[in-house]
């Protein structure tokens, strides 16, 4: 299972948020670029990155989120504000390793779908939950899809992941979001990332045995200390098969 770093910027700054709310972020004073290539350091084989103000259509972090991506040592999957199929191959041409669509995709599916058939390997669906619909503009407007049915109207879509958040429980009812996160891996035909469960390593073991989920984002869980990048990346790996002895 792989587990991806996460971090969230805002005006500049590094982040997290509370049920999606924009305008009541908890501020992490750390140097952006350098809290990447921490990452790295940690051995993290990929990192995500959310731009808050690309989601409200400002782009003042443009060139910071670029120097994340030159610099941080790690391929980056980007998200936030990916609403058209030129801010979107505008971030694969400056290095991006995967773009991040949730928005757009319920817009324009057929877009997105084209765009993942275009951009092998590149192109993740974010489909974020809040009382069994999915929610589009930064979890700010609910769409008359429910969740399983969204995801297989994309059919064969060869989307490198798919990103399930469960906005209702929003790591305060973890059991909830396993539920409703292994449901859909357990039918998609992508691989399916968890968002918003892991809180401490134990989480992590949770998720990795559940075996239909592909890997976690991992972001306030880091920031707040409660637990380090290498006791997620250590629980998240495989168990050592059992070896016979020979006699």
């Amino acid at each position: 299972m792989i587990i991806y770093p996460t971090m969230e910027i805002q005006n500049g700054h590094c982040v997290t948020l509370e049920k999606g709310r924009l305008d009541e972020p908890m501020i992490w004073h750390v140097n952006p670029l350098e809290t990447a290539k921490s990452f790295a350091a940690s051995g993290a084989e990929w990192m995500h990155l959310t731009d808050f103000n690309a989601i409200e259509g400002d782009d003042s972090n443009a060139e910071l989120v670029s120097e994340i991506i030159r610099g941080a040592g790690v391929p980056v999957q980007l998200g936030g504000g990916m609403r058209s199929r030129e801010q979107i191959e505008h971030w694969i041409d400056k290095g991006a390793g995967r773009i991040v669509v949730g928005t757009l995709a319920a817009r324009d599916p057929q877009l997105v779908a084209e765009l993942a058939k275009r951009h092998p390997d590149q192109i993740v669906l974010a489909v974020d939950v809040w009382q069994g619909q999915v929610m589009t503009e930064g979890w700010r407007e609910a769409g008359a899809f429910e969740p399983g049915a969204y995801i297989e109207a994309f059919g064969d879509a060869p989307f490198a992941g798919i990103i399930v958040t469960d906005i209702d429980s929003d790591m305060s009812d973890v059991e909830a979001q396993l539920g409703l996160i292994s449901g859909l891996a357990a039918s998609a035909q992508a691989p399916v990332i968890a968002s918003g469960v892991v809180r401490k390593a134990d989480d992590i073991a949770r998720l990795k045995y559940i075996g239909s989920i592909s890997g976690a984002l991992v972001g306030r869980a880091l920031f707040r200390k409660t637990m380090t990048l290498e006791e997620a990346l250590a629980t998240a790996q495989p168990a050592p098969e059992p070896v016979a002895e020979f006699r």
